[in-house]
């Protein structure tokens, strides 16, 4: 595993299907059965993750670790397709996702922090984060990186018996320096 950044006894690393999947589909699933993070209500196949590490490859997206001293995926962050139309290329949505055992150490600034940097090297112009708007604690990490509230869509999502709001956070990036249509 290459080490990318540390923080105490976690490193960041690239995430790969063989080696990080399964840790990954536990995240996922955890947050889609107990939270509004995921609008989502069913927990993911095992196969699903196939096709979603196919679809990072084919964009040549990133996925970040966190991972322990022994390798275990704490958390891991992503981005993909912002909407399916070529003008957007410059603006990705991100995702952030930290093991619910290691929540409130600082994964998901150390990881959101790494996607930035990514974000800047890989020339993108806009990080957007689609944040259950009842979810204080992901947006006080977004507001605390820079990212500005760019609006509510209102009763969006259903879960849990009750409408969910989808809140929409941005960080604009100084790249690309010379951004061309086409």
């Amino acid at each position: 595993m290459h080490s990318i950044a540390s923080h105490d006894d976690v490193s960041l690393i690239d995430c790969d299907e063989t080696g990080h999947a399964a840790a990954i589909l536990e995240i996922f699933n955890e947050a889609i059965v107990h939270s509004t993070a995921l609008y989502d209500y069913v927990p993911r196949p095992p196969q699903a993750m196939a096709t979603w590490f196919a679809g990072k490859r084919a964009g040549g997206f990133p996925v970040v670790g966190a991972v322990d001293a022994s390798g275990r995926l704490l958390g891991f962050a992503s981005w993909g397709t912002f909407r399916a139309f070529p003008a957007y290329k410059y603006t990705v949505e991100h995702s952030v996702y930290v093991h619910r055992e290691h929540r409130g150490r600082g994964l998901g600034k150390l990881l959101l922090h790494e996607l930035i940097r990514r974000a800047r090297q890989a020339q993108r112009h806009v990080l957007v984060g689609c944040i259950d708007a009842a979810n204080a604690a992901s947006i006080g990490l977004h507001v605390r990186l820079g990212f500005v509230h760019a609006g509510t869509f209102r009763q969006v999502g259903f879960k849990f018996g009750r409408w969910l709001d989808a809140a929409f956070y941005q960080l604009n990036l100084e790249t690309p320096s010379q951004p061309q249509d086409g």
